[in-house]
């Protein structure tokens, strides 16, 4: 059976390529909720309803195990879902945790979409950790809308980031947190913008170790598959050469 991948759109894609290097003979389900997407500017309830939707037509099509690839729709429904299905589900939330045990007094900014800076459970998470108050959040919408239209124009996206961290002394900040995962494919741009040393981080790796560990508890591993994805675009199947194997390219090239 394949692990299945859901996001809003491409998002989930750079949680997928780092599946692809851990865990390289396992098969996989990737479904983009195109129709859909962003998430992070709709309601609560529409979140919630997407997601259950799309996770339905992937267990009906065979999962084994499933990766909310996606921070809003974790912060929204992982809950519900786990609810629902025996198969391991896991999610996405900023990787603030580390931010702040590594952070060595220096300020921490979590960019992430707007629903999920204001969700409850991101709050939660801030406030158990972030006893020193050097976490700061920004909202960065617009960067979703420039993965999925495979905008990645390096002087574009300064313009952009620099108009939206107006205000900011850069200086300050000794890590930085991508909690959207549109957000890795701009993390070459970002290194350009915050000075030499500022780390920035995101929750991919950590979550595929998990789930490896836990695919590895439940005797779920396997060492027949061979890295062979399905792509579905809210429910309708994508042909191989889709518009989703050029983002894994762009980001093998990357070396992100």
């Amino acid at each position: 059976m394949r692990i299945g991948f859901f996001d809003s759109g491409v998002g989930g894609i750079t949680v997928l390529y780092e599946a692809l290097k851990q865990l390289p003979q396992e098969d996989y389900i990737y479904y983009a909720d195109t129709d859909h997407v962003p998430y992070g500017t709709k309601s609560k309830e529409d979140v919630l309803r997407y997601a259950l939707e799309a996770v339905e037509f992937m267990a009906a099509e065979g999962i084994k195990a499933l990766v909310v690839a996606c921070n809003t729709a974790t912060s929204i429904a992982i809950n519900t879902l786990r609810q629902r299905y025996d198969f391991p589900i896991l999610g996405m939330e900023p990787a603030v945790k580390p931010a702040v045990e590594k952070c060595c007094s220096k300020r921490i900014l979590v960019m992430a979409t707007p629903l999920t800076l204001k969700e409850e459970k991101y709050q939660n998470l801030v406030t158990r950790l972030d006893h020193d108050h050097l976490v700061d959040g920004l909202a960065l919408p617009e960067l979703v809308t420039y993965a999925e239209e495979f905008q990645f124009d390096p002087d574009e996206i300064k313009t952009y980031l620099r108009s939206r961290l107006n205000g900011y002394d850069l200086d300050q900040y000794g890590t930085v947190v991508l909690g959207c995962t549109h957000f890795p494919y701009f993390k070459g741009i970002l290194k350009q913008l915050f000075p030499e040393g500022t780390n920035i981080i995101d929750g991919s790796a950590g979550t595929i170790c998990y789930l490896k560990t836990v695919l590895g508890q439940r005797n779920l591993l396997s060492s027949s598959g061979q890295g062979n994805i399905l792509f579905y675009s809210s429910g309708r199947r994508e042909p191989l050469n889709s518009r989703y194997t050029h983002y894994l390219d762009y980001l093998h090239h990357s070396k992100i």
